[in-house]
């Protein structure tokens, strides 16, 4: 599952961001109440590191009543658009994924 999340979980944020914005702490709870348990905090936090860097998020700082300002993080233009083409390839995967699993194989004995 974890090996499989990896694969998946930028694809996820982005469709969590295209909700509303949110920061770090509140993306991996939301996604925490969603069934992902095991998710770590930290793997959230470099993820979103590397979208800004990739420029597919805006980032706002908001003062925080404990500790430093919050990155806020939003959906621009160019992570809409990412968030678009993982979705194709998540409908193309999931229907190729599908028929393996409801088409009878041919066995060899």
């Amino acid at each position: 599952m974890t090996e499989m999340l990896k694969g998946t979980l930028e694809g996820i944020v982005l469709a969590a961001l295209s909700v509303r914005p949110a920061y770090g702490y509140e993306i991996t709870a939301q996604l925490r109440e969603q069934g992902f348990t095991d998710l770590v905090e930290g793997t959230v936090y470099a993820l979103l590191l590397r979208v800004e860097q990739r420029g597919l998020v805006d980032v706002e700082k908001v003062p925080s009543e404990k500790g430093p300002p919050r990155k806020v993080y939003s959906l621009n233009p160019a992570g809409r658009a990412q968030l678009e083409e993982f979705w194709k390839t998540w409908t193309f995967l999931a229907e190729r994924i599908e028929q393996l699993r409801t088409t009878p194989t041919e066995r060899t004995t």
